[in-house]
């Protein structure tokens, strides 16, 4: 959602709504985000994983971004006005999924277990179980809950769950470009604080330390979620863009298309976009977009997914949840009309 959309929905919410509770309701939604001026930056990485070469330079607007990625308290505030229920609370239909053993169409979401011993780090069903009665508010499964856990990122989400969140709070999801531009806090390095990972030996965000996924040796004092702005933030202000949960992006998932310029054309692509749904899917057979993750999680970890970077990206399906995924908002100021709107 744009600014000016925001202004205008609230001020046909009822008849006599007057200019000072507009300026009350748009301040109400902007808080807790940051502006960015938007700009030229440099985005992907040709140095780790192919889906994120190659480093072009891109351009994106002004808009404003969550500081954090939306936590328990203010998802639990959306359900309380709303009634919503999420993806992984609703038990799925089997005819979505053909072959699907009867006794899994129960609700439940994915949740990482730590194994015993080495397992292959080819094979992701060694670490994570889909958990009955996990969700959003039973984090760890059935019997669990959010006690002590308000502050930390929101998980076990959908892609819908956190378009309807973004929807009610009067914002939107970010594109890939946008949530990029805004990791990278004004750098041009592999790190959002620099190159090294861990300079002198600090712990600069909520990621896996040891061998992944059976030695965590949780130096930076996390065996899964942290509080929010329990990290450094970047140089925009900006806390948990790398690590903690993965975050999802309105992008459909596709290799990079990097723009071509006109010969003697000084011009920069604006606002690049992902690729259409139907390149979005993947190897299964099953007809199942998949949106761009970005930033990493507590599961990343040196000898597996190096993914705690800024130009870092994962293709998630949208009728997924699990422990290590949330997402943040963004609120634009303006998009140029020759922009594709893609969703």
């Amino acid at each position: 959602m744009v600014i000016s959309d925001l202004v205008h929905a609230v001020s046909n919410d009822r008849p006599m709504t007057t200019d000072s509770t507009i300026a009350s309701r748009a301040q109400s939604t902007m808080s807790g985000m940051r502006r960015l001026p938007g700009g030229v930056f440099t985005m992907g990485s040709d140095q780790f994983y192919p889906e994120e070469r190659p480093r072009r330079r891109v351009r994106v607007d002004a808009f404003w971004i969550d500081e954090t990625p939306v936590t328990n308290r203010q998802f639990a505030q959306f359900v309380a006005a709303t009634g919503y229920r999420t993806f992984a609370e609703i038990p799925p239909n089997p005819a979505d999924y053909p072959g699907m053993p009867a006794d899994m169409a129960r609700a439940g979401s994915l949740l990482f277990a730590r194994p015993h011993g080495q397992v292959d780090l080819n094979d992701w069903r060694q670490w994570w179980q889909f958990r009955f009665g996990a969700s959003w508010r039973q984090p760890l499964g059935e019997g669990s809950s959010l006690d002590g856990l308000e502050d930390h990122p929101v998980v076990h989400v959908a892609y819908v769950d956190a378009e309807a969140y973004a929807a009610w709070a009067g914002k939107a999801l970010p594109t890939e470009a946008e949530w990029e531009y805004a990791a990278r806090g004004g750098l041009d390095t592999e790190y959002a604080w620099g190159n090294e990972l861990a300079p002198e030996g600090r712990m600069l965000a909520n990621y896996w330390q040891g061998q992944f996924p059976q030695e965590n040796r949780l130096l930076d004092r996390w065996e899964r979620t942290s509080p929010v702005r329990g990290f450094p933030a970047n140089g925009f202000d900006l806390y948990d863009m790398i690590g903690n949960v993965w975050e999802w992006t309105c992008d459909w998932f596709a290799l990079p298309v990097v723009q071509q310029k006109p010969a003697g054309s000084c011009c920069i692509p604006a606002n690049p976009r992902g690729g259409g749904e139907r390149e979005s899917y993947d190897s299964s057979g099953l007809p199942i977009g998949r949106k761009v993750t970005k930033g990493g999680s507590h599961l990343c970890a040196p000898n597996y997914c190096q993914r705690y970077r800024p130009a870092a990206r994962s293709a998630q399906t949208v009728d997924t949840s699990t422990g290590h995924l949330g997402f943040r908002c963004v609120l634009r100021e303006r998009r140029d009309s020759s922009e594709s709107r893609r969703t």
